[in-house]
């Protein structure tokens, strides 16, 4: 029997995540703030989460934080029922997700943690990688849905673990970003060849996920649109300090990112893909760019039009 599917946050990555279910031949009944939204990931709007819920046997809820996510279960839970499977896609705090889990529980609802890796681009293309918590048979009766987006699906233990895995995640990225950035900031002032630059990092130990596939396209004046802004990542960040600070785990190594990322949203990149964090710290550096374009003066961020919106979680 076909699952009826339900979406809410159908922004940036929800759209996308959406629109490959629908590709796949299923019907999807969607709720977001914008209802253009909706319409163009191909799905069907909802009046509301309440109607939305009532008439799905899975809902996914790709949204920005867990103060979303908890505003939208005040809608939800009246709705609540056994058999019904909740996933949250969003990067969400550990602590509230497992609170959630114990109301949906008394409801006969089961509730997934599933946070997600790969960007726009693998949303795109169904090919997300997703770190999945909660009980196995959820899962399992999940996974003929999670499948039409994603390439990867890592069952990471009871809930909370899948928002928690992606927290570790997301302040790896964030922490290779900022760094690269710098690096790639200091490279263009010492008068050194970029993609030469690129190509050692890639043959060294330097080598991560954005000298590999970040920054061969911004030093082309190509910021990758669509992907997480400052905002968010600088949202994920401080999830992750809030998450090791309970756990007792010291993290010196959290300064650069929140720096890094807070300035970004300073000097106005805040709702930007967090690749633009590299013009930031090249405005304090006396109006860096990597690319050839004409510079903007120190202190003036070039903010492009893009389709990057902090309406979901990447």
């Amino acid at each position: 029997m076909l699952m009826r599917i339900g979406f809410v946050g159908l922004g940036n990555m929800g759209g996308r995540m959406a629109a490959c279910v629908v590709r796949a031949g299923h019907d999807v009944l969607g709720y977001d703030v914008r209802e253009e939204n909706v319409t163009t990931a191909g799905a069907k709007p909802a009046a509301s989460v309440g109607e939305l819920v009532a008439q799905s046997d899975i809902v996914l809820l790709s949204l920005p934080d867990s103060r979303v996510v908890e505003a939208v279960m005040e809608e939800l839970i009246p709705q609540a029922r056994a058999g019904l499977i909740v996933v949250d896609l969003s990067t969400a705090a550990p602590n509230s997700t497992v609170r959630l889990h114990g109301e949906l529980a008394s409801h006969g609802t089961a509730y997934l943690d599933a946070g997600i890796s790969g960007g726009a681009a693998a949303a795109e293309k169904g090919k997300l990688t997703l770190m999945v918590g909660g009980e196995t048979e959820a899962l399992e009766r999940a996974r003929p849905v999670l499948d039409l987006f994603s390439a990867n699906i890592f069952h990471c233990g009871p809930s909370g673990a899948g928002h928690t895995v992606k927290l570790l995640n997301n302040f790896l990225n964030a922490t290779a970003l900022a760094a690269t950035a710098e690096v790639m900031v200091a490279a263009k002032k010492a008068g050194l060849d970029l993609e030469t630059v690129l190509a050692v990092l890639n043959a060294s130990s330097g080598v991560n996920f954005a000298t590999l596939n970040r920054f061969p396209k911004i030093i082309q004046g190509d910021y990758l649109k669509g992907g997480l802004t400052n905002t968010l990542m600088l949202k994920d960040v401080n999830l992750y300090v809030e998450l090791v600070a309970r756990l007792g785990v010291a993290s010196p190594n959290s300064a650069g990112p929140l720096a890094s990322f807070g300035l970004a949203r300073a000097l106005g990149y805040a709702d930007e893909i967090s690749n633009t964090v590299v013009d930031a710290l090249g405005d304090l550096s006396g109006g860096v760019r990597l690319h050839d374009a004409p510079a903007a003066g120190a202190l003036a961020p070039v903010v492009g039009s893009g389709d990057a919106t902090p309406q979901e979680d990447a």
